[in-house]
């Protein structure tokens, strides 16, 4: 298994971070190679992704989600074996730093080769990165759950 683990402080408060991230059908709107996320039930997503030409498609399941603090995940079928939380953290009224963790198994020598080079690292930070510019650029979420797993 490898690590990953990353972070950024966007320019809103905590409640707004937090309900845009559990909007994860708006994930490809700033996660590079997520073509697609279904919602299929309250802790169920089915995602699609493409990198470098390569199609994955798996579920994950929400383990854990504390509104305003953080939602944890676990992949349950599929292509991809991974693991993750993100939290949330009040810097002040209006920012936020917001972290990711997340454990994943690169499958096969391309993608233990483009693990070792940073590239899941790369990739993770210009994912925070975009999801900055998004939350930022729009000041408001897109949606709220805001139930408790």
């Amino acid at each position: 298994m490898s690590q990953v683990e990353q972070s950024v402080e966007v320019a809103v408060p905590v409640r707004t971070a937090y309900d845009q991230w559990t909007q994860f059908e708006s994930f490809p709107q700033f996660m590079d190679g997520v073509e697609r996320i279904e919602q299929r039930t309250s802790t169920l997503t089915h995602w699609v992704t493409s990198v470098d030409g390569v199609k994955r498609e798996f579920d994950a399941e929400i383990t854990e989600q504390r509104p305003d603090e953080r939602v944890a995940w676990t992949t349950v079928g599929g292509d991809v074996r991974q693991a993750g939380v993100v939290t949330f953290h009040r810097i002040d009224d209006t920012t936020t730093k917001v972290m990711l963790q997340m454990d994943f198994d690169p499958e096969g020598m391309a993608e233990t080769v483009g693990d070792k080079l940073g590239f899941v690292k790369r990739q993770v930070t210009g994912d925070l990165k975009r999801f900055k510019e998004y939350i930022e650029s729009r000041g408001a979420e897109t949606g709220a759950w805001r139930g408790q797993v």
